[in-house]
């Protein structure tokens, strides 16, 4: 899916919903899962943007031991975390609170041990069936990649939620008893003293319960066609590792895309060794080391079964779901996530809107006039916008070095809903709007040689258009690009000669040659817009 791009510099939204006078809200979202409790701080502004300001995380194996009931050990942990999260939400300047339990709550026949103390602590927990836990996951999908149909899977200690999501909806969905707290449990010796290494009969028994389980989808899997989404904090660690193994060049998890090669490699070194073992393993995390097993076990059947080759990687979930829900007015969904994602992180660090509208203006303008020279499309076209709009969002810190402060901006913020392809190119964009020249190699197994030509071209493209907007005035009207056999004449439309800006782009001139085999010239045409 390829967004429009225009050069608005304003962050799209609902206007409805849109607060644009007084302090941003501040929304907190509690989740108690079957495993671990978490609460998340989200500083917005509804429909327009939106940030992550908090996040504290506990361990509980709230489902622990459970055979119909909470334990008490599970229940005094619980308990605890929320008397923790309640007590900062008090000191947080909280505009609304979302308290979500799931799988062990719901299931729970005691469920009100946990629930009276909130009551307590002054919290209301909305507990989702799973259904809703489902649909909740698919709108953090819908929100935040470029499909607009795939199957979402959503794993926690208790549960695994399957859905399918078309045309950016939630369709239909369930949570199964499948969670990786859940099967270490009932099938892989989990509480046992002295746990070995996950023997072959115990994969059996996994895989035979998979199959009662879920067997009923295969059909659905080859039927409904899409990518497999996959969220929840043992998937993140899967692919935390293997990124590691691989030396990744982006410390990024959302839209990751886990192979299945490299899942079933995995898999089978995490099986051999026990938990003691596995917390030696580089990434591994070491509260997830004794349930990594069940979960490597669950998303290989999955790949398998579906007859897919990879995973895609969601670092959003229930929580963003909740989020989404406050953020958005039904059906709680942006209007493209990819040029949502550009426009919410250009809100969070804003520069210059009229320098950034119209450097984003001439560069898609020389995009277009140089197309005979450079052969790229649509796609293209709108990587250059998104890098123009960003080009400066490093001045947040500082002017000097300002290039490199906007890439590593870039690099811990992620760009959802783009390939991290894409988002090495913008980030190289970024990083040489100003000098240098950009190489593939900056990203091994992301790019490579082959976009060198495009990553030079569009450089050209950006850097020019910010050396012809060197007095940030708005002087050039118009543009037009001559092609010649050796030379392209840029003839340039302005109401006055810009002396600094050709006196700066005309540096331009040996990437130029380098781009595109051919000398600059720059000319000044005169007055006016037209050419």
């Amino acid at each position: 899916m390829t967004a429009t791009y225009d050069t608005s510099v304003e962050p799209l939204g609902s206007a409805s919903v849109t607060t644009t006078t007084g302090p941003p809200r501040r929304i907190g979202v509690i989740d108690l899962g079957s495993n671990t409790a978490r609460l998340v701080v989200y500083e917005c502004r509804p429909g327009r943007w939106y940030r992550l300001v908090d996040s504290i995380r506990e361990p509980v194996r709230l489902a622990q031991g459970m055979a119909g009931r909470l334990k008490p050990a599970a229940v005094e942990r619980a308990n605890a975390a929320l008397e923790l999260f309640a007590d900062f939400a008090r000191g947080a300047d909280l505009d609304a609170i979302e308290v979500l339990a799931t799988s062990a709550v719901r299931e729970a026949e005691n469920r009100d041990e946990v629930l009276s103390r909130m009551a307590e602590l002054g919290l209301t927990a909305r507990i989702l069936p799973g259904s809703s836990e489902a649909e909740y996951g698919t709108l953090a999908v819908a929100n935040s990649t470029q499909f607009a149909d795939a199957w979402v899977v959503d794993m926690g200690g208790g549960s695994v939620q399957i859905s399918r999501m078309e045309d950016r909806r939630f369709v239909d969905g369930d949570a199964y008893p499948l969670g990786a707290l859940r099967l270490s449990e009932a099938f892989l010796g989990l509480g046992e003293e002295k746990r070995g290494a996950t023997t072959a009969k115990q994969v059996k028994r996994v895989e035979k319960e998979l199959e009662k389980q879920l067997g009923h989808l295969a059909r659905r899997f080859a039927d409904e066609p899409g990518p497999l989404v996959a969220m929840g904090g043992t998937v993140r660690n899967l692919a935390k590792v293997v990124q590691r193994k691989h030396s990744y060049p982006l410390e990024i998890l959302h839209g990751y895309r886990l192979r299945r090669g490299d899942l079933e490699a995995l898999t089978e070194e995490i099986l051999a060794k026990p938990p003691e073992e596995l917390r030696q393993v580089p990434g591994l995390s070491w509260d997830r080391a004794d349930l990594i097993a069940a979960g490597a076990l669950v998303f290989r059947w999955l790949l398998r079964t579906s007859e897919r080759s990879e995973l895609v990687i969601s670092g959003q979930g229930v929580r963003e779901g909740a989020f989404y829900r406050l953020f958005q007015p039904a059906p709680h969904l942006v209007d493209d996530p990819r040029r949502f994602a550009v426009d919410n992180l250009f809100a969070l660090y804003p520069q210059a809107p009229r320098h950034t509208r119209k450097v984003i203006e001439l560069a898609l303008l020389l995009f277009d006039e140089l197309a005979p020279l450079h052969g790229l499309g649509a796609a293209e076209r709108e990587t250059l916008a998104a890098a123009a709009k960003l080009h400066d969002i490093g001045m947040t810190i500082g002017y000097y070095r300002h290039h490199r402060y906007g890439s590593q901006l870039l690099t811990a913020a992620g760009l959802p809903g783009w390939e991290h392809s894409e988002q090495a190119m913008i980030n190289l964009l970024v990083r040489y709007h100003r000098k240098g020249t950009p190489s593939p190699s900056a990203y091994p197994g992301l790019l490579d040689a082959s976009h060198r030509p495009r990553l030079l071209a569009l450089t050209v493209c950006l850097r020019l258009a910010e050396h012809l907007e060197r007095s940030r005035s708005g002087r050039i009207q118009g543009l037009r690009a001559v092609v010649k056999k050796q030379k392209v004449v840029l003839e340039l439309r302005a109401e006055h000669e810009p002396t600094v800006e050709m006196w700066e782009a005309n540096k331009d001139g040996p990437l130029f040659e380098e781009a595109f085999d051919r000398v600059l010239v720059l000319e000044y045409a005169g007055g006016g817009a037209g050419l």
